[in-house]
């Protein structure tokens, strides 16, 4: 079972900052996106410095921040935003869990990645925020990643609508980019659980019943990470009734309604997966009890093949002075012959009822 951890001192004061996740050794880089649907600019190695100059109030500017060690860049960052310092706390504590905060003209979004380890039944966590402002999206990742790959092509190649639409509508793409790990991460989970159900029918290794409670857990965190993703993508209807927050386009709400809608899919997929779990625990245990029963069988038909034997050998093995057989010169070669006799017959009946 995952638990979050918190560290024994806790820092209270509201100006500490520190990243608090297992990435300590990637360092901070940006890359910026400046665009509109006639221009892209593109800037590696970018600086925080260089927001003055490069920040287009009249385009489309995507910030996108790899690597959370070097506390002092997100901070000018937030102070270039005018973000309060609690934002910032939630973007490097990456034991939060997925929320939205509205907060002045800004609107913060972090959520939980998930991908499958290959060769592995664990599940790969990387937390990914958001800040929303008119104008301007500055994503923060713990690593670099491919999870937006194919979105900087669509702007490097005018692909879509992508260039003709705020960086709301970007907000969008990249949270649909991120939902789509969870499919993926589903579907691998799936892929073992069939795997496990097939091996289940067949086998009795205890290690079933441990890779069961394993996956479980497995979806039970996707369920607890995908819960509170639903309540804030929710959340923003609250957002687009107060028709106060500008940063998001009226006619850009659906898309965000459209991300909801799959989450609640998500959920759904779960509880039926969870339920797929509880098939491979019943055909272990119906297996298991087969198995038994047969055992029980094959035991029970050598004791009645015994049986008649063993009253045979108990008769003559009493201590009578008059019983003639014991002085047959071959009464010992016709009472074995007798009980072979008995245990072919005996064999054959069963045998022909298909009692074993």
């Amino acid at each position: 079972m995952r638990k979050i951890k918190y560290k024994k001192e806790r820092k209270v004061q509201p100006t500490f900052l520190d990243y608090t996740g297992i990435h300590k050794q990637i360092k901070t880089e940006m890359q910026m996106f400046v665009y509109d649907v006639n221009n892209l600019t593109e800037y590696q190695e970018f600086k925080v410095d260089d927001l003055d100059k490069c920040f287009d109030t009249t385009q489309s500017n995507w910030l996108n921040v790899h690597g959370l060690n070097d506390v002092e860049v997100i901070k000018s960052i937030g102070e270039y935003l005018k973000v309060d310092n609690f934002i910032l706390g939630d973007i490097l504590n990456t034991t939060k869990r997925t929320k939205l905060d509205e907060y002045r003209d800004v609107l913060f979004f972090n959520i939980k990645s998930l991908l499958p380890i290959e060769n592995s039944d664990n599940i790969s966590v990387e937390q990914i925020s958001f800040l929303l402002k008119n104008g301007i999206l500055v994503s923060f990742q713990e690593k670099r990643g491919d999870h937006f790959t194919y979105l900087r092509e669509r702007l490097r190649t005018h692909s879509g609508i992508i260039r003709e639409k705020k960086v709301d509508y970007l907000l969008y793409l990249l949270l649909d980019a991120i939902m789509e790990n969870f499919y993926v991460t589903i579907e691998s989970e799936e892929n073992k659980v069939e795997d496990l159900i097939n091996l289940s029918k067949t086998s009795t290794n205890p290690m079933i019943l441990e890779l069961v409670e394993k996956h479980r857990d497995n979806f039970n965190f996707l369920k607890r990470s995908i819960i509170p993703l639903r309540d804030s993508l929710y959340s923003i209807k609250s957002i687009k009734d107060d028709n106060i927050f500008n940063a998001i386009e009226m006619e850009n709400y659906s898309f965000f309604d459209r991300l909801h809608q799959e989450s609640l899919e998500l959920l759904e997929q779960i509880e039926y997966d969870v339920t797929s779990l509880d098939s491979a625990s019943n055909f272990y245990f119906s297996q298991q009890n087969h198995k038994m029963n047969e055992v029980m069988k094959t035991l029970t038909v050598v004791s009645v093949f015994f049986m008649p034997m063993t009253f045979i050998v108990g008769v003559y093995g009493m201590n009578f002075d008059n019983m003639p057989e014991l002085h047959w010169k071959y009464g010992y070669f016709i009472v074995l012959g007798c009980m072979l006799v008995l245990l072919l017959g005996m064999i054959y009946y069963f045998k022909k009822k298909k009692w074993y």
